[in-house]
């Protein structure tokens, strides 16, 4: 039995991670120490902004199709099928991923409401704010349209 590699600890080591990025060489921790390990990595570290670029770019390539496809998904909103859009979306709206399309339509208006150019005319701070409501909006509604379309 291996025992953790962390100073100091006696649990066993059955958690594998890596010691770099593209190193074959493994540490390996007790449950406790993994999850500690794994708290702050970094996948791109050491590796140059370029590097980095297209070891994303690949992966995003690579999952691409799981994109393309998630209007095949079985389920509905605020049950974990939310796309990382309509959660950043929702976090615009400061409203929780369970919120329901109502709640998400009655928080866009009455937020909608305060920033609206009409309201304060000549503010950009107002202005910029209020396209960053709509765009998230316009994001959550499609996203509901789509769940409707095949449900």
């Amino acid at each position: 039995m291996r025992i953790c590699d962390r100073h100091g600890c006696n649990e066993p080591g059955e958690c594998p991670a890596p010691k770099s990025p593209n190193s074959p060489d493994r540490w390996y921790f007790c449950e406790k120490h993994a999850a500690e390990y794994n708290k702050g990595w970094d996948y791109f570290q050491g590796l140059d902004k370029e590097e980095a670029a297209a070891r994303a770019s690949a992966e995003q390539a690579e999952s691409a199709g799981y994109a393309e496809a998630q209007h095949y998904g079985w389920s509905g909103s605020g049950d974990g099928s939310r796309s990382a859009d309509e959660m950043r979306a929702l976090g615009v709206l400061e409203l929780e991923a369970d919120a329901d399309f109502q709640s998400i339509k009655r928080e866009w208006r009455a937020r909608a409401k305060k920033v609206h150019p009409d309201v304060k005319p000549g503010d950009a701070e107002a202005a910029e704010e209020f396209q960053k409501l709509r765009l998230a909006y316009e994001v959550l509604k499609a996203a509901e349209e789509r769940r409707e379309w095949k449900g």
